[in-house]
């Protein structure tokens, strides 16, 4: 019987110890969260307002000349998600200026920043309609603030319809959207 015992003991001993022990390897698991983000902005070295004008002519029958400015950076970050794997930066403007068209274009992405950071469709004749500047963007980042992301050129020319030219100082807002 003491027998019996004994190695009852050292049964439970051995099992205790045996499940006890440490082996070379360990494991447990990690969660990880990547949010989806899709946010942008435009930077200047001074105010986001533009203007841009036509300068009367100064000899009697020539026509009245446009502007442009570039001080615009547009700067965006974006993490894609499988379902959307690219974005574009859309651009519209609130009303239409009668016998003027205002132009944009984005140039190629320069300065900091790095991943998919998209592809400027060119110059675009702005409307009320919502237009396609940068397409292919993909999981990236511009960059902040002027000399990052893509600078902007605004023209104001005369449209197709000169007669329709009249005098104003009408405030029109550019909206650009960064969407799937």
């Amino acid at each position: 019987m003491k027998r019996k015992i004994v190695t009852l003991a050292m049964m439970v001993f051995a099992s205790y110890f045996g499940f006890a022990q440490d082996s070379g390897t360990a494991s447990h698991t990690l969660s990880v969260t990547v949010p989806e983000v899709a946010i942008l902005d435009l930077e200047s070295p001074g105010t986001t307002a533009i203007a841009l004008s036509f300068t009367a002519p100064t000899e009697a029958g020539m026509g009245v000349e446009g502007s442009s400015n570039s001080d615009l950076w547009l700067n965006y970050s974006s993490i894609k998600s499988t379902v959307n794997p690219t974005r574009t930066v859309n651009v519209q403007m609130s009303k239409i200026i009668p016998g003027a068209d205002i132009k944009v274009a984005a140039a190629a992405h320069a300065g900091t920043g790095e991943g998919a950071v998209g592809t400027p469709a060119g110059e675009l004749t702005l409307t009320t309609s919502a237009q396609t500047l940068v397409n292919g963007i993909g999981s990236c980042y511009t960059g902040d603030g002027v000399s990052n992301g893509h600078n902007l050129t605004y023209s104001l020319v005369v449209g197709s319809d000169y007669s329709a030219l009249e005098k104003t100082n009408e405030p029109v807002t550019i909206t650009y959207t960064i969407s799937n």
